[in-house]
C-alpha cells in the first residue's frame, strides 16, 4: 500500500476563509478525514490482537489502571455507559476483562483485567510505534497536534 506524500501548506497568521462553504476550508472535514484514516490504519494491527478500535481504547485505560469503575472508564473515554456496556460484554466474553460488583458499593461495577487481558499488553506494545511511524510527525508536531485537538475538544465540549 503506497503512502501519499502530502506537504500541508501551513501559513501562520493567515485568516481562515470566513463563512466559506468550500469543503477544503472546513476544519470539521479535516478532522473527520484524519480520524477515518487513522482508525483505518489501526484496523489491521488490532485485527491481529482480536480487538476493535473502541475495545483497544478500553484496554489502554485498563493497562494503565487495572481496576476502574464503569463510570470512571466512561469518563476517561468520553463514552456513555450505553455505549460502553456492549464493549465490556464483548471483552468479557473474549476473556480479557471481568466485571465485579464493588464490595463497598454494590451499585458500582469495577472492570478488571484477566490474566489474558494483561498478557495482551505485551503484544499491543508495537501498535503505538506503528501508528506513530504511519503518521510521520516529528515529536514536536505530535505534541502540538495533541495539544490542539485537546483544546478543540475542550472548547467545543464547554462551548
Amino acid at each position: 500500500m503506497s503512502q501519499a506524500s502530502v506537504e500541508p501548506s501551513v501559513e501562520l497568521g493567515v485568516e481562515p476563509s470566513q463563512g466559506s462553504l468550500l469543503l477544503d476550508d472546513q476544519l470539521c472535514f479535516a478532522l473527520y478525514a484524519a480520524s477515518r484514516a487513522v482508525t483505518a490504519r489501526y484496523r489491521p494491527l488490532l485485527d491481529e490482537l482480536g480487538l476493535t478500535y473502541p475495545q483497544y481504547l478500553v484496554m489502554l485505560v485498563l493497562w494503565e489502571r487495572d481496576s476502574i469503575s464503569v463510570r470512571d472508564l466512561g469518563a476517561s473515554l468520553q463514552l456513555e455507559s450505553s455505549t460502553l456496556s456492549p464493549l465490556l460484554k464483548r471483552l468479557e466474553a473474549s476473556g480479557l476483562v471481568r466485571r465485579e460488583r464493588r464490595a463497598e458499593d454494590e451499585r458500582s461495577v469495577a472492570i478488571r483485567l484477566t490474566e489474558a487481558g494483561a498478557a495482551l499488553r505485551d503484544r499491543a506494545a508495537t501498535v503505538p510505534l506503528a501508528i506513530g511511524d504511519a503518521m510521520g510527525l516529528t515529536p514536536e508536531q505530535d505534541v502540538l497536534a495533541k495539544q490542539l485537538l485537546r483544546l478543540i475538544t475542550a472548547n467545543v465540549t464547554n462551548g
